[in-house]
């Protein structure tokens, strides 16, 4: 901001470029690992996808911080042709994968994966849309599954500037009879300690909860234990707190708010699901978020209760981030598409995700104080965008008043930290009818990209 602003905000600009390229290897693994993968890059984010291992997205970085969980006991291993393991055993490769719901073991209309040799384990076709330009395009389908009776297909967009991918997410129903299903997308974090042995204990995720939720007590177990203390609901602010701890259990949410942040507070990095709730719809589980956490203890699946092993080798330290769509109806040939969006950004260590915009996240509430001429500024927030940041004076009405002072460089690979004093212009006061502030972000032209967050002036 102009010299006279006090309000701290610090940032480093970064120039951005955009291409896709196909790679011999998986980006930061090492040489061993042999996977062919196409590599969706900008100069924020890398985005590894793998067709051959059931068209997973390997990985997702910001900077040099990779997001997802990759299996080293498979990661470059030649996939079998039968899409499964040598006993028919489920090949966890990691990252991001897409499964039909709902899952279980009862009758054809539930999905008994993993493992599933087709869905899950065959290779996927990749096709390169637009390997430069806005945006770079891939699509990724499936096999043509017997048993579900349906064939996927993902489209994949990366933009200049930004975090943000686009995902649209497509089953066909290739059988000779209807077909009843979700689209069920599964993320793999990697939860390990990053700096010594053991797990993360301070790798979160947060997503709200329903007000109006069908569910008892706005969330349902699924499986393990009811009182797994990894899952604390906040019902005073309407939000679903998971606190990774190594202990196994899983739970869904019929949140309609359209987001979810899973974060890394330990080192500051926050990776977001949106995506659209369809109220008047009815959802696998009922519910359009789930969290599995792996770890150790019981629970009970396939027909049979499982005990997980004591070796992080075979039990290892990962928080599956998933989002589901709506049931959908199809008919013979019918498709269905269910969109969704991934974003992340560096935030504040050790704050917790409290709300989320199209622009960023919020780690610590915008607030703005008027001592004398001073407007006394604090909040701590993640952007999704490199951009302009400023912030602008609102009447009661939401009409814009004026700003103060010069927009700021943000992007993502900083978290952004406002705290201190704004001055106002000249020898004039913050006028009478300013009611509240917010922070707007503008592209390179000038263009608004959204309202990062806004507060009262508290007077």
């Amino acid at each position: 901001m102009r010299k006279r602003n006090k309000v701290k905000i610090s940032q480093a600009l970064l120039p951005t470029t955009i291409a896709l390229v196909l790679v011999g290897s998986v980006g930061s693994f090492a040489a061993a690992r042999k996977w062919d993968s196409i590599d969706l890059k900008n100069n924020l984010i890398e985005v590894q996808v793998v067709p051959q291992i059931g068209g997973r997205i390997i990985q997702y970085k910001l900077g040099d911080y990779g997001f997802f969980w990759v299996n080293d006991q498979l990661a470059g291993t030649e996939p079998p042709a039968t899409g499964v393991g040598p006993k028919g055993e489920w090949l966890n490769y990691g990252g991001d994968k897409m499964w039909p719901a709902p899952q279980g073991w009862d009758n054809d209309r539930q999905w008994p994966g993993p493992p599933d040799p087709v869905l899950d384990g065959e290779p996927y076709a990749a096709e390169v849309i637009e390997k430069q330009g806005q945006p770079a395009t891939i699509r990724l389908t499936s096999q043509k599954d017997k048993r579900s009776g349906i064939q996927f297909s993902r489209l994949l967009k990366t933009f200049d500037g930004t975090t943000h991918v686009s995902i649209d997410a497509t089953m066909t129903n290739i059988d000779t009879k209807p077909r009843r299903w979700g689209i069920w997308t599964v993320t793999q974090f990697d939860t390990r300690n990053r700096h010594g042995d053991g797990y993360n204990q301070n790798f979160r995720a947060y997503c709200p909860l329903n007000p109006r939720s069908k569910l008892y007590k706005g969330y349902r177990v699924l499986y393990g234990v009811v009182n797994n203390t990894s899952f604390k609901p906040d019902y005073e602010n309407q939000m679903m707190r998971v606190n990774y701890q190594h202990r196994v259990g899983k739970i869904g949410l019929d949140s309609s708010a359209g987001w979810v942040a899973t974060v890394d507070a330990a080192n500051g990095y926050a990776f977001v699901h949106r995506f659209t709730y369809e109220a008047d719809k009815p959802y696998p589980d009922d519910s359009s978020v789930e969290f599995w956490c792996n770890g150790l203890g019981e629970f009970v699946a396939w027909g049979k209760v499982n005990k997980m092993p004591e070796d992080p080798k075979d039990n290892p330290y990962l928080l599956e981030t998933e989002i589901l769509s709506p049931f959908a109806n199809l008919q013979p040939g019918q498709s269905y598409t269910f969109h969704y969006d991934w974003y992340a950004a560096k935030v504040p260590p050790d704050f917790p995700v409290v709300a989320c915009s199209d622009v960023g996240v919020t780690c610590q509430p915008l607030t703005a104080r008027l001592r004398g001429r001073k407007l006394v500024l604090s909040g701590g927030f993640g952007v999704f965008y490199k951009a302009n940041c400023c912030p602008v004076l609102l009447d009661a009405n939401g009409n814009k008043i004026k700003e103060l002072g010069s927009p700021v460089p943000v992007n993502p690979l900083e978290p952004l930290v406002v705290s201190g004093t704004a001055e106002s212009f000249g020898d004039t006061d913050i006028p009478a009818s300013a009611d509240k502030i917010a922070l707007y972000l503008y592209d390179a032209e000038e263009q608004m990209l959204g309202e990062l967050a806004g507060a009262k002036i508290q007077r």
